[in-house]
């Protein structure tokens, strides 16, 4: 049931306030473990991004021994307790009350909590190596559901009848994906016969809980392998059913993205169109931020093979726009070779040596100027100032009075 581990290296804030957290609550009569997660990472020798606690203390005790708490979900048993400020934020650790689950009724929460015994609350959890505790104490670990074993062997393992486990939270369906891929672990047959069988629950979900799984996925530079897992199983197919299955080449280029490319771009390397980037935002309910920058991508990343024919007018935005090392990065991934990189390296020679005075210099003209030469404002405005703007940056006018003249000229022709 439990076993001995080493010592560790010195903890860092995070695990020093954690682990004080547990001393509390054993000194008050509880029994309090490190679980889930934080376990499994330190076990397999990273770092925990946070640690969360689970104890036999119901919410009120946690909340009488922590009165710097709050409850962010009482009627699961879970109590946020606050720690010191570190660095302008403030540490805190999830403690959850030992608990077992009633019937599932909506795909995601069960209509009910009890609180019971530690085995228990294993029981209740996703897979196995997500339900390992640790006494940081005594430094033991305590294994209810084979986790340990599990973890050793590389598999990953959904706890007691796979099924059940996914109908009660099918939000799983991606964990599973993510977490095989992140940790490179072999997926147990009846696990991933059950993730098969349930593919088409994943649309019960929420689209903002599935677009944040996905961030997590595709974010992380094992993207690909997460990928070709969604579309094994078809839970790809399922959550983007107007997409191409991606085939041999966009999996070879999501594999070669930069290991810190994100959601973000991973989407847009896999979208057809900007029509199909909208319907995807919308679909997902994504930010207005990460629509606006998948349209950007999927707009302008065929024009970069192509760049050295462009002229500056279209170019230079492309070269001065936040993204442009991100639209790079996608079209060195699709075409790491080839004569495609002619004009990839015509934008990394041009960003090396920028014009003078930069892609976007300040105009030679405004529509101020254009009032104070006598010129009307209305709808030809915008159209003469943006051909003026076009004509700069290409170099057919080099001097503000050769601008105002092109200007009046453009003007009197339309008027």
């Amino acid at each position: 049931m439990s076993k001995q581990i080493q010592k560790e290296k010195p903890a860092n804030m995070e695990r020093e306030f954690a682990v004080e957290v547990v001393k509390k609550l054993v000194e008050k009569g509880h029994t309090a473990f490190f679980a889930g997660g934080c376990v499994r990472d330190e076990l397999l020798g990273l770092v925990p991004f946070d640690f969360d606690v689970a104890s036999s203390a119901s919410p009120d005790q946690v909340r009488i021994i922590f009165p710097r708490s709050l409850p962010v979900g009482v009627a699961f048993g879970v109590v946020d307790v606050l720690g010191p400020k570190v660095a302008g934020r403030t540490i805190h650790v999830q403690v959850s009350t030992f608990r077992s689950d009633g019937a599932y009724i909506n795909g995601r929460h069960p209509e009910s909590v009890h609180f019971g015994s530690a085995e228990e609350d294993a029981q209740r959890r996703d897979f196995t190596i997500n339900g390992l505790y640790c006494d940081p104490i005594n430094l033991q670990i305590i294994d209810y559901v084979g986790g340990r074993k599990d973890l050793d062997q590389r598999i990953l393992r959904a706890i007691g009848n796979a099924t059940d486990r996914f109908r009660e939270d099918r939000l799983r369906l991606l964990r599973a994906a993510r977490m095989a891929a992140r940790f490179t672990l072999d997926v147990d047959q009846n696990t991933e016969d059950a993730i098969r069988e349930n593919a088409p629950g994943i649309t019960l979900v929420s689209p903002e809980r599935i677009a944040d799984e996905l961030r997590r996925m595709l974010g992380h530079p094992s993207r690909a392998q997460a990928l070709s897992l969604l579309c094994r199983w078809n839970l790809f197919q399922t959550i983007f059913p107007s997409f191409s299955i991606p085939n041999e080449e966009t999996f070879a280029s999501v594999t070669r993205l930069q290991p810190h490319a994100t959601f973000v771009s991973v989407i847009a390397l896999l979208l057809p169109n900007v029509n199909e980037a909208k319907q995807i935002g919308i679909g997902l309910r994504l930010s207005n931020s990460e629509v606006r920058d998948i349209v950007w991508l999927v707009s302008n990343l065929d024009l970069v093979g192509k760049a050295n024919r462009l002229p500056n007018h279209q170019l230079f935005p492309i070269l001065d726009h936040p993204l442009c090392e991100i639209l790079l990065d996608l079209e060195k991934a699709r075409f790491p070779n080839g004569a495609e990189g002619v004009g990839l390296n015509w934008c990394l020679s041009l960003l090396k040596n920028p014009p003078v005075g930069g892609f976007s210099p300040p105009p030679f003209v405004n529509g101020s100027q254009l009032i104070q030469i006598g010129l009307k404002p209305g709808p030809a405005f915008s159209f003469v100032l943006e051909e003026v703007r076009n004509a700069q940056l290409d170099g057919l006018v080099t001097q503000p009075h050769e601008a105002l003249k092109m200007a009046t000229s453009i003007y009197k022709r339309l008027t």
